[in-house]
């Protein structure tokens, strides 16, 4: 057997060393967090607050079920529909089952829904209220077609890895800016009906070996994220603490081990983080196949497999019949699942579970409607603000009045309009040819309503201008007239569950980008992108005049780059993660930890980084990216001035947070404002536009700069407007081991305001 041992150096002093984990003790909790014990027995949900009705006809309901109708609604099953899994009914009680289907950006596998922006391209709006908008329609489409839970959205993966697989269906690499979006994702979704099921709890990093496999008659046990309970906490839970305290009815536990344990069977971050630290009062429920073990699962915590169990069954009973299992446990596995049901009103206003969605969309019938008219415009504004433009040389974008535009690129083109076919990506190359970009492949894929591709969009208006267009889609190295007035490239980068990318960049697309700007003397390029794309190979060529990133729009990708490109809507997109100069630049967290040798049966990848991930990473090491996080031109110009900073103190300064009563999200005083920051925004250009202002705090002995706070304002030219930021708590502290509570502390914090992670003209401090 090869046994592994790892050494991991924690933050504040602390050490956990790793031992050699054995077939013995892997399913068991003994490794996770060092000193850290095993948490159990797994907490019974309070129903405190918001939850108190639901809870209290929950468990009425449950006071008239049978063991038998108990332990079938704590595990999926196989129906014949197009729900991605689903609970069975008890019809004695009125109670119709529950159906949950993917995805976080659109609903997968049916008809008559919209495909929307993918999570990254949210992320790039920087727009709160966007993001809630777009919840709340989504949620509304996912409603109409009778889908109880939606399998999202997705704060994990955070973006450890630069070339993790899914990275594109998470908001950001950022814990702060990822929390704020899940925050307003979760309400919005869940004020249509549904129950948001948050993903994909925890530290779930990358697509190698996130399973566990057998190679040559050997298991090999998948791998294991070795992590620190200060970066837990800083980095990877805090997303996750906000989506639970917007009331998240779901939390799916993930693949992978966390320190040598299952994230399924996981007691540590199930019952003591989630269920007790957190105040969790909704039901865990696994990731597709990711039950690991029987009895001991559901005593860490977890209230439901999906799509179906081996383990449990009548396993369940025969437990609590011999003392391995309380009866008490099964019984809040189901108060918790049948809660969710009450305190989304599913029990009085809901369409029969999974109603829109067959199993067929080939078969016959009936036609339910799932999008609606009054979604078309925060559909395509979300399109439009998630596009980032990086690059405008003289300001050549927006395009004035062109007599000759030319496209080039495999990606201006719309797809096989097939629903089998949306699905259909390839798994392995790093480019989908031959058709544009709108999503990445897996679960998080989504079903179109249409495509407007660029070039349709394009054609369109070429007809409305009455101007020519010429167009070589797949050609490497096309000819150029030498009339056109601009030159559009488009290209893309793809990325899907299953695999880590295989690249950063690919070198197909950058010998078009070069070969275009080579005869182009105006050269613009659009980038549909899964995740970080480098642009080191051509970005500086003095033909490559304008650059966007244009991430994952959804339906309307065409029209919304052509409302770009031609000035109707004003580029106001930031980047929310950091693109390098080089692949180097990301060091030991470019790619996916591999295993030591092809029978490494248990995979090890140590955080020890920390919370130096992205531009905390740069920024400690003193690397100069290429475009920074944060980071976004826009057709007009932002100053900054009338720096503000006041201490309120609405709540108590000591070091430690009051004691208090935990409800959903934790210790409540944790959301005490304690300092206002302010300032004046003027847009000193020529056009409206809207500009993201962004905090970043300097706290004692922390990273040099964090996000702590951001506000998109949209300002008429020539005027001012005022950002606020209120910094609570949370914000202000640092995780503290020994105390296992945030701390505030005592020194001056640092407060930078500004454009982005590096652009901050406005500075000031504050002493605590």
């Amino acid at each position: 057997m090869h046994a592994i041992a790892g050494f991991i150096s924690l933050l504040g002093g602390l050490s956990l060393a790793v031992a050699a984990p054995t077939q013995d003790n892997i399913t068991d909790d003994s490794h996770f967090f060092g000193q850290s014990p095993p948490v159990y027995p797994s907490p019974e949900g309070t129903g405190s607050g918001a939850w108190a009705s639901a809870y209290e006809k929950a468990r009425q309901f449950v006071t008239q079920l049978t063991d038998e109708e108990k332990v079938n609604l704590t595990a999926g099953y196989n129906a014949d529909n197009g729900c991605s899994g689903n609970i069975p009914a008890v019809p004695r009680l009125n109670f119709p089952g529950i159906c949950v289907s993917d995805a976080a950006n659109g609903l997968r596998g049916t008809d008559f829904v919209n495909a929307w922006s993918s999570g990254i391209h949210d992320g790039a709006c920087w727009n709160k209220t966007l993001t809630y908008q777009r919840g709340l329609h989504m949620g509304g489409e996912f409603h109409r077609k009778g889908v109880n839970l939606l399998l999202g959205p997705v704060v994990g993966p955070i973006g450890r890895v630069a070339e993790g697989g899914r990275n594109w269906e998470g908001f950001s690499t950022d814990p702060y800016h990822s929390g704020v979006l899940v925050y307003e994702n979760v309400r919005g979704i869940q004020a249509a009906g549904v129950g948001t099921s948050t993903k994909h709890y925890i530290a779930n990093e990358q697509e190698t070996n996130r399973n566990p496999e057998s190679v040559d008659g050997l298991d090999i046990a998948s791998a294991s994220s070795n992590i620190d309970d200060k970066t837990m906490h800083e980095l990877y839970l805090w997303p996750f603490q906000d989506a639970v305290r917007a009331g998240s009815v779901s939390i799916m536990c993930s693949y992978q081990r966390i320190n040598n344990s299952y994230g399924c069977q996981n007691s540590k971050t199930l019952n003591g983080l989630l269920k007790t630290e957190l105040g969790f009062q909704g039901y865990v429920v696994t990731d597709w196949y990711a039950q690991h073990g029987g009895i001991n699962s559901a005593n860490a915590g977890l209230d439901m497999v999906m799509p179906h169990t081996e383990w449990w069954n009548s396993n369940l009973t025969d437990a609590i019949a011999n003392g391995t299992m309380e009866a008490s446990r099964l019984d809040d596995m189901v108060t918790r699942i049948v809660a969710t049901w009450y305190q989304l009103n599913q029990d009085t206003d809901f369409p029969s579970p999974g109603v829109g969605m067959p199993a067929d969309v080939y078969a016959p019938h009936d036609a339910v409607m799932g999008k609606s008219a009054d979604s078309k415009e925060v559909l395509l504004q979300s399109a439009i603000e998630g596009h980032v433009l990086v690059k405008n040389t003289n300001d050549v974008l927006p395009l004035r009045s062109p007599k000759l535009v030319s496209v080039f690129g495999y990606d201006a083109v719309s797809p096989d309009i097939s629903l089998k076919k949306f699905q259909g990506f390839s798994q392995t190359i790093g480019i989908q040819k031959n058709h544009t970009l709108w999503v990445g492949g897996g679960s998080g894929a989504n079903d179109p309503a249409y495509i407007s591709a660029p070039l349709d969009a394009l054609q369109l208006q070429a007809y409305e201008d009455g101007t020519s267009l010429l167009w070589n889609i797949y050609d490497v190295d096309p000819a150029v007239d030498s009339t056109t007035d601009a030159c559009l490239v488009f290209v893309n980068s793809y990325a899907t569950e299953g695999y880590d990318r295989v690249g950063l960049a690919d070198d197909e697309s950058d010998a078009l980008v070069t070969n275009v700007a080579n005869k182009c003397n105006n050269t613009v390029v659009i980038i549909h992108n899964a995740g970080i794309r480098l642009v080191n190979n051509w970005i500086d060529h003095e033909n490559v005049t304008a650059v966007m990133f244009a991430h994952l729009p959804g339906q309307d990708s065409g029209r919304a780059v052509v409302e770009l490109l031609y000035g109707r809507s004003n580029p106001s997109g930031k980047l929310p993660y950091t693109v390098a100069k080089k692949n180097e630049d990301y060091g030991s967290l470019l790619r996916p930890t591999q295993p030591e040798s092809p029978y490494g049966l248990f995979p090890q990848s140590d955080f020890t980084e920390g919370v130096y991930i992205d531009y905390r990473a740069f920024d400690q090491q003193g690397i100069e990216p290429q475009f920074e996080f944060g980071f976004g031109l826009s057709y007009t110009t932002f100053d900054y001035s009338s720096l503000s900073i006041d201490q309120i103190n609405n709540g108590d300064t000591s070091s430690y947070p009051p004691s208090a009563p935990i409800v959903e999200g934790g210790n409540p005083h944790l959301w005490d404002d304690l300092v206002e920051v302010s300032a004046e925004v003027k847009n000193s250009g020529s056009v409206d536009g809207a500009e993201v202002a962004q905090l970043y705090l300097g706290i004692p002995n922390g990273p040099v700069r964090q996000l702590r706070g951001f506000d998109k304002v949209n300002i008429p030219k020539g005027e001012s407007g005022k950002v606020e930021f209120k910094l609570n708590r949370r914000d202000l502290s640092t995780w503290d081991v020994t105390a296992q509570q945030w701390l505030l502390q005592s020194g001056t914090y640092q407060v930078y305001v500004g454009r982005s992670s590096r652009d901050l003209p406005l500075q000031g401090e504050f002493t605590i």
